[in-house]
């Protein structure tokens, strides 16, 4: 009943912060040039929807974000558990690894689109970059945490590397990977779409850098409005995925 009750606030919430902003613009309290009417961009997403137009730029951004978010945890998965068993390679690449870490990844893009053009993989380059030290720093520290008692016991019980990989470490650090798995999803669509901003043929930070460019305000809140409710959907899916995976804890 408590999730019931949340999501029912949640949702009086969102419907009267989106009541309020179509009163003040009618009002005249806002400008609708810089804040358009929210019927407005419902009507605008709709359109999109039911001409099929947006459905192609779409799956472009949803094919980048996927890839980035594979690759990127997969690499920081496979980086963060590396290190937390190796300390002295860790303390080796540390300064390497912070340096990386700190490289502003809006100057990073432009690069990536002299490397590797206005494909895909400038934009799925870009979001790696953001997911693999969001993932690799979490995991990291899950296997840090983890109790030495219990890897000391399974040592004495014989235990090899991969089964102490597989059976103490592992599930002990998942609480720490998913955490930063949902940090992830948004930083990866927010990559995507900055690198198709920045320069592309599809994808909806095309279509939204199109519309800034002819002032249309509304286009670019629809497209907002569109990855929004992706973010939302595929976090759910996430949800749903460590409420399965960490059944085991409850």
């Amino acid at each position: 009943m408590s999730g019931i009750r949340t999501s029912l606030l949640q949702t009086v919430l969102g419907v009267s912060l989106l009541a309020a902003w179509e009163s003040a613009v009618r009002l005249g309290a806002i400008d609708k040039f810089f804040f358009p009417l929210p019927s407005a961009i419902a009507v605008r997403v709709w359109d999109w929807i039911s001409s099929g137009s947006i459905g192609p730029h779409l799956a472009t951004t949803l094919l980048e974000a996927l890839l980035a978010f594979v690759i990127g945890v997969a690499t920081g998965v496979t980086g963060g558990f590396a290190l937390a068993r190796m300390p002295g390679l860790a303390r080796l690449l540390d300064p390497y690894i912070r340096v990386a870490n700190a490289l502003p990844r809006v100057v990073l893009a432009p690069i990536f689109l002299l490397w590797f053009g206005l494909g895909i993989w400038s934009k799925v380059a870009l979001g790696v970059t953001v997911v693999f030290f969001i993932v690799f720093f979490n995991t990291y520290q899950g296997v840090k945490e983890v109790d030495r008692v219990w890897i000391d016991n399974a040592r004495m019980l014989g235990a090899s590397e991969r089964q102490l990989m597989r059976h103490v470490l592992a599930p002990s650090a998942l609480s720490w990977i998913f955490s930063s798995l949902h940090i992830s999803i948004g930083f990866a669509m927010i990559a995507v779409v900055v690198g198709e901003y920045l320069g592309a043929s599809s994808g909806v930070g095309y279509v939204i850098a199109q519309a800034e460019g002819v002032f249309d305000t509304t286009g670019v809140f629809a497209g907002m409005t569109v990855l929004s409710a992706v973010v939302l959907a595929v976090g759910a899916g996430v949800n749903r995925l460590e409420r399965w995976l960490l059944r085991w804890k409850a």
